[in-house]
Formats: C-alpha cells, sequence, structure tokens
C-alpha cells in the first residue's frame, strides 16, 4: 500500500470520528466547500515556498496540499484510485494533445 493509499484510508477512518478530537473529523464536518477552501490556501502556502526556492518548506507544504487533497476528494466520495486512473489513462500523452482533446465546456 503506498503512503498516499495509507492516509486516503486514515482520513475515510476519521470521517467518523468526534472533530473534537480529529483534525481530519473537523475539516470533513464543515463540508466540501470548507475542504476545498482548506485546500487552496494549502497550494498557495506551497506556491509561495516554491517561488522562495525553499526545498524544505516546500516539502512540507507539498505534504499538507497533498493531505488536505486526499481530504477534498474524501469530502465529495472520489477515491484516489480514480485520479490515479485518470493520470494513467493521460500516461504518454503529450500534455498539449491531451488538453485539446478535452471537451470544451
Amino acid at each position: 500500500m503506498s503512503v498516499l493509499h495509507a492516509l486516503e484510508a486514515t482520513i475515510a477512518a476519521r470521517k467518523s470520528a468526534d472533530p473534537d478530537t480529529s483534525w481530519t473529523a473537523k475539516l470533513l464536518s464543515k463540508g466540501p466547500e470548507k475542504c476545498a477552501e482548506k485546500f487552496g490556501e494549502e497550494a498557495i502556502e506551497a506556491i509561495i515556498e516554491a517561488v522562495k526556492d525553499d526545498k524544505g518548506a516546500l516539502a512540507t507544504e507539498g505534504a499538507d496540499v497533498l493531505y488536505h487533497f486526499l481530504v477534498m476528494l474524501a469530502a465529495r466520495d472520489v477515491a484516489l484510485d480514480d485520479v490515479l486512473a485518470v493520470l494513467a489513462e493521460r500516461q504518454g500523452l503529450s500534455g498539449i494533445a491531451e488538453k485539446a482533446a478535452r471537451p470544451k465546456g
């Protein structure tokens, strides 16, 4: 089991935990919108560290981004494997070609 899959399982287990004792349960109890907002905040913090070229801080913020991404997915009942399947489908495709092939919406 990968670290991300293990983290996904922990997040799923915490869905039913007491929000007073679990940060994950507290975040999930606030709903998908709050989870998405928190993911966005963490992404901005990672961007700031990338611009500053602080590799250690970027790794730390990157971990926060991945955690909050998985929480956001859990809030909408989207599995990590669903995301990985999309990545697998795109593997070997040019990013430009893949983007051009997306349905216009």
